[in-house]
């Protein structure tokens, strides 16, 4: 398959969709559906969506159900890029290639676009996953997944351990559960919910998870190497930012080279998760593949 055709095709209906059902920036008041709308608009690679439609795929089902799931789950990303530039995180000051939120319409309004955008996701997922035939009880289990994912449990509480652990020496193993939470959550949650709402297995469903966990820590390994020998200008985003907020990364521990190994052996891992699934699983092999030659 063309994975750069694929990537385009699948990243179209997500962003068409998402367009469709985010609020028109003339709504009441004007102001916080534009600050939305400039995020979720600057773009991205669409991950985390297209994994989900992707893993309704695998296991047999008909991904346009997943669609709402999809978006919802990007919106509730978006969010948390917003609230991570913020000053009182990571100030950063770009994101996607543009200025960050906040260097747009300021903190406050921020921090209001990323909390609108987090709730705005569930009802996405719970309307229109209901418009768009998925099963109720499958969607409900659906969204309890992605709640648990995107809190303290998941994703809040990684961010929660990485502000905790900024400047302090920490082992690889603290390491690997840090990202198991801030960047895994999320990535393993788009996996679940699109075998969940497709009806799979708990064989698929496991399979999947393996998957998610093992491409989750890849991703954030090849992220750290690219914040030290990435391009700014391919990035959209600032670069050595890691180490000028003191945080521990996979390349401060253990160097590049071996880094780009452990990303390598993971992604084979997962690969490997994959083997109980015919054909149909061979976009979710070439996402992990691309996971750890991208640049951006």
């Amino acid at each position: 398959m063309d994975l750069e055709v694929y990537l385009h095709e699948r990243g179209k209906i997500i962003d068409d969709a998402l367009d469709t059902f985010l609020p028109r920036e003339k709504r009441f008041p004007p102001i916080i559906h534009e600050a939305m709308r400039y995020s979720v608009g600057a773009g991205g690679k669409r991950i985390r969506p297209i994994l989900t439609l992707a893993s309704v795929e695998a296991v047999g089902g008909d991904y346009k159900i997943a669609i709402p799931i999809a978006c919802g789950i990007e919106l509730i990303h978006t969010y948390s890029l917003i609230h991570d530039d913020l000053p009182c995180m990571d100030d950063a000051e770009l994101r996607r290639g543009k200025p960050s939120n906040h260097k747009v319409y300021g903190e406050a309004m921020a921090v209001l676009a990323g909390d609108g955008l987090l709730t705005f996701a569930f009802e996405v997922i719970s309307k229109w996953g209901k418009e768009y035939g998925a099963d109720p009880y499958l969607l409900l289990n659906a969204v309890e997944e992605i709640a648990r994912a995107a809190g303290p449990d998941g994703m809040v509480g990684g961010q929660a351990a990485d502000i905790l652990w900024e400047g302090r020496h920490i082992t690889l193993e603290e390491l690997n559960e840090l990202h198991r939470y801030k960047t895994g959550a999320l990535l393993v949650v788009s996996l679940r919910v699109g075998s969940i709402i497709a009806g799979g297995g708990e064989e698929e469903l496991e399979a999947l998870t393996s998957y998610g966990s093992a491409i989750g820590l890849a991703f954030q390994i090849i992220d750290d190497i690219l914040d030290v020998s990435g391009d700014v200008t391919k990035l959209g985003k600032q670069v050595k930012h890691d180490g000028k907020n003191e945080k521990v990364t996979f390349p401060s521990l253990v160097g590049i080279e071996r880094s780009k190994e452990i990303a390598y052996n993971l992604v084979e891992k997962g690969n490997k998760a994959l083997e109980i699934f015919d054909e149909k699983a061979i976009p979710l092999k070439e996402l992990g593949n691309y996971i750890i030659r991208r640049d951006n």
